[in-house]
């Protein structure tokens, strides 16, 4: 009977592998659990941001090395925040186990997403990403040139009309000058 069972649990496993990561995942999750509802909350938050974080990696992994408007970390501060970019992280719930993806605005801060769920989270980001991009594409295209070398005629024409002024300038107070000085007689 106890070859039937072994027979039967290792087919099971056969049937799916269990990954390390997967096992960690979990370990990371429960631990969390326990966490959270024990003393320490905060260590609770963190847990579950890094848990996010690690599921972010995949996205942030397919962004071109040249886009550099993703700063992602987590910061540890009294609300521990899982920072995408400047103006965009996520931070937990009031009963820290609710993820919340907020944008800071000019206006005010807005939650773009919230769910226990790791897999909304991750596709709210997905979706932010995706238009932070094409907000940088649009904004590369529309942007003007650099401005035309000033050629050398150009430089001197300056020049000139720079010391020109300069001259009328100083005549122009020697004029005020002699005229204060015979008003005065």
């Amino acid at each position: 009977m106890s070859d039937a069972a072994n027979t039967g649990s290792s087919a099971a496993s056969e049937a799916r592998p269990v990954r390390l990561r997967d096992a960690l995942r979990q370990a990371r999750i429960e631990a969390a659990d326990r966490t959270g509802v024990v003393v320490d909350l905060r260590d609770a938050e963190v847990a579950r941001l890094e848990i996010l974080n690690e599921a972010l990696d995949p996205l942030f992994g397919q962004i071109p090395a040249e886009v550099d408007l993703f700063d992602r970390g987590i910061s540890q501060g009294d609300t521990p925040r899982l920072w995408i970019d400047v103006v965009a992280h996520v931070m937990m719930g009031r009963d820290k186990r609710i993820y919340r993806f907020v944008q800071d605005t000019r206006f005010g801060r807005i939650v773009i997403a919230e769910s226990h769920e790791v897999a909304i989270i991750v596709d709210a980001v997905t979706d932010y990403v995706a238009r932070r991009m094409i907000e940088r594409e649009h904004a590369l295209v529309a942007s003007p040139g650099p401005a035309p070398a000033v050629t050398g005629k150009r430089r001197r024409g300056g020049f000139w009309s720079f010391a020109l002024g300069f001259i009328a300038g100083a005549l122009a107070l020697f004029a005020l000058a002699l005229f204060a000085t015979l008003r005065n007689l």
